[in-house]
């Protein structure tokens, strides 16, 4: 009996299409694709599932997100079809070369008394509740677009330094630019989160389905409510200096399946 399962794992995995192996920095989100016949497919990666949609010419095609802590190496990728693997292929991720940046803020905004941290938490817990919310899937993940014109004044994955101490990886991407410039949605989708917070100041998140959300902060002013569904290009407010700013601008995050990922990677 024994050998016959064996005989048949052997055949099952011979049959299997050439592995493909990708590669991917931190913060990337990657787009792969694989030939083989099935009515449906699960992409498992890193633990999760990941979108995976039939492409015109028979393949299929997925999306990836890489942690922007994810550490350097390969990693297996598994296509299912609910029953068996039917494809196996690999993700090598490389460390990204970012860069250090240096704020600094009024010792309010650094040093946090405990009912301020206490707020600050709360306020965290609530924003990271969106990035497993359920939203009924747009037709793909890709941005058209930044949600406003400016200067990027802080790229994703800088190493923060505030008022000369070290502070998280920077999970977004900052774009300066008047106070007033009119922030738009670049992928539609639905508004999860509208609040006034410590540290993000005046802050959207939008839900875009396939575990992808869209995070806008220190914005000046909002024009959307919680469970409003956003249009691609539509308004959501406009730029600011609210929270812990040093000048009026937007930063820009995604999470993709609560990944940290590099917005400008879905453009």
């Amino acid at each position: 009996m024994k050998l016959i399962s064996l005989c048949i794992s052997l055949i099952l995995f011979s049959n299997l299409p050439q592995a493909a192996e990708w590669s991917a920095i931190q913060g990337d989100v990657v787009s792969i694709k694989a030939s083989f016949e099935a009515d449906k497919v699960r992409l498992w990666c890193f633990g999760k599932k990941w979108p995976a949609k039939l492409q015109a010419d028979g393949s299929w095609k997925g999306w990836i997100g890489i942690d922007l802590k994810t550490k350097p190496g390969t990693y297996p990728i598994e296509w299912s079809n609910g029953k068996r693997i039917v494809a196996k292929d690999s993700v090598t991720v490389s460390k990204g070369e970012f860069r250090i940046s240096h704020i600094t803020v009024e010792k309010k905004m650094a040093d946090f008394d405990a009912p301020t941290l206490k707020r600050i938490r709360s306020e965290a817990k609530l924003l990271r509740a969106t990035y497993i919310a359920a939203v009924d899937a747009t037709p793909d993940i890709h941005m058209d677009g930044k949600p406003a014109e400016g200067i990027e004044s802080t790229p994703f994955g800088a190493q923060r330094y505030v008022n000369g101490a070290a502070r998280s990886p920077h999970s977004g991407i900052d774009i300066a630019a008047p106070a007033g410039t009119p922030i738009t949605a670049p992928l539609a989708g639905k508004v999860l989160h509208v609040a006034d917070m410590y540290l993000n100041g005046k802050t959207v998140a939008i839900g875009h389905g396939n575990g992808l959300v869209s995070v806008y902060s220190h914005m000046q002013s909002t024009d959307v409510t919680i469970g409003q569904w956003i249009q691609a290009h539509q308004k959501i407010g406009e730029m600011g200096s609210t929270g812990r700013a040093t000048g009026p601008h937007l930063h820009w995050g995604v999470r993709f399946h609560n990944a940290r990922v590099n917005p400008e990677s879905l453009l």
